[in-house]
């Protein structure tokens, strides 16, 4: 019987979420969600189970027209990259969760890059 897409973005995002665990273990991570109005993402300690840093599309400083694009994507980047900065995090991995990497995620991953968090 054919899977749902819920049920395959699921296997994707679990996927996903273990292999970068086996090979990033010690490392916090980059979690990206997205929607098809907004795009989120956190810097998770796994260890300790707490936020380190966070940065939405829904936050005043970001509303725009266009909440949803590829700009505010990157701006969400940028702002995520200096806000972990200012927690101590100088590199995390990416997590992508059941996401495809291209458009608005790749356009945060490449901007948090380019604002000096190594991912």
């Amino acid at each position: 019987m054919a899977l749902s897409k819920r049920e395959l973005f699921e296997k994707r995002r679990m996927r996903v979420r273990n292999r970068l665990r086996k090979a990033n273990a010690g490392r916090v991570r980059l979690s990206v969600h997205r929607s098809n109005k907004n795009i989120s993402a956190q810097v998770i300690d796994d260890k300790l189970g707490r936020t380190l840093a966070s940065a939405s599309s829904l936050e005043k400083k970001f509303d725009s027209k266009d909440g949803n694009g590829i700009e505010t994507a990157a701006s969400i980047g940028r702002a995520i990259a200096e806000r972990a900065k200012k927690a101590g995090v100088q590199e995390a991995f990416f997590d992508r969760g059941g996401f495809l990497f291209h458009g608005r995620v790749k356009a945060l991953a490449d901007a948090a890059r380019e604002a000096g968090l190594k991912i």
